[in-house]
């Protein structure tokens, strides 16, 4: 099991840039893919980047692609999400998260990622 812990977020003005970090627990975070999610004010949890267990691959929303970076330290624990360009649309709670099961690689679907943390709320004015 891993816990995460998101940190990072904050008001940003259109244009503008945030980096998110998440720091996990345990000392298997190199066994996950990790992932990033969004979810605005009645709205569904949506996916927005995501990378592989080494780091070496990576997939993005079209939404984001070209403005966002997720990297991962495994020596530090931690998951990153560099977001450049920053619209108003992209306000909302960021949230972490690791997927157990390998074989669900490439999936966008919230429903496969098992550990997640509490999130972090990103506001970006016009």
């Amino acid at each position: 099991q891993v816990q995460l812990l998101e940190s990072g977020g904050g008001l940003v003005q259109a244009g503008g840039s945030l980096r998110l970090s998440c720091a996990a627990s345990g000392r298997t975070f190199s066994f996950y893919p990790m992932g990033w999610f969004h979810q605005a004010p009645d709205k569904e949890r949506e996916f927005v980047a995501a990378i592989s267990r080494s780091g070496g691959n990576t997939y993005y929303a079209d939404s984001v692609k070209g403005r966002f970076t997720i990297s991962r330290d495994n020596a530090k624990n931690t998951v990153y999400l560099q977001m450049n360009s920053l619209k108003p649309e992209d306000t909302a709670v960021y949230y972490c998260a690791a997927q157990a099961d390998v074989s669900e690689w490439g999936r966008r679907d919230p429903n496969v990622f098992d550990y997640w943390g509490q999130g972090t709320q990103v506001t970006v004015s016009s």
